[in-house]
């Protein structure tokens, strides 16, 4: 789907400025199959109000291409993430240009209240995508991608790529690879169209 530029018009230098440490809410419901967790918004995505809003962010394709969503959903789009047991939130609440600008102390502080949100809503998956925030948030400097072997207030955890246009480990193809690994885990059915 290509966003309409009328109904969808690209932030402007200064709507970015602007969003730097704004915060945006979360895409939330209790019991949800899946909660995505982001390392932190970005300036696109603050002052959009729209999580991965940033075109290049391949989130919004992994999501689809793992089979998560029956269509590429663009970020405007994503009130309609509950209705299929998936949600969004954040390791970090505030906005900044890069993920890089956030500190340990952030990082900790947002493991913490990701903890407390899961124990409120109770996800049955939290799957946090980008692999270094969780190493620091969560105090474990030798994790990797794939299934945890802790659980997160009773909830599984999975960790997943950094869907970030600057991640040049991984493609568009091997993010919906490792999105679609974890939706296999989940029992999901595959809703993209045959």
């Amino acid at each position: 789907m290509t966003p309409d530029p009328a109904t969808h018009p690209r932030p402007t230098r200064a709507d970015l400025a602007a969003a730097t440490d704004r915060t945006i809410e979360d895409v939330l419901a209790p019991r949800l199959s899946v909660l995505f967790v982001g390392i932190n918004p970005g300036l696109w995505s603050a002052a959009t109000g729209w999580h991965f809003a940033r075109p290049g962010n391949r989130f919004w394709p992994a999501l689809h291409l793992g089979g998560f969503t029956p269509r590429l959903l663009h970020p405007s789009e994503q009130g309609e993430l509950p209705a299929l047991g998936l949600g969004i939130t954040n390791m970090a609440a505030r906005a900044s240009a890069r993920a890089d600008e956030l500190s340990s102390d952030e990082l900790l502080d947002g493991a913490a209240i990701l903890t407390d949100k899961v124990s409120r809503y109770r996800p049955h998956w939290v799957a946090v995508v980008g692999v270094t925030a969780y190493r620091i948030g969560f105090q474990r400097p030798k994790a990797a991608f794939g299934p945890q072997p802790e659980l997160l207030a009773g909830a599984r955890l999975w960790v997943l790529p950094n869907p970030s246009g600057l991640n040049a480990h991984f493609t568009p193809v091997t993010l919906g690879a490792a999105f679609a690994e974890l939706r296999m885990s989940t029992g999901l059915p595959d809703r993209r169209p045959a």
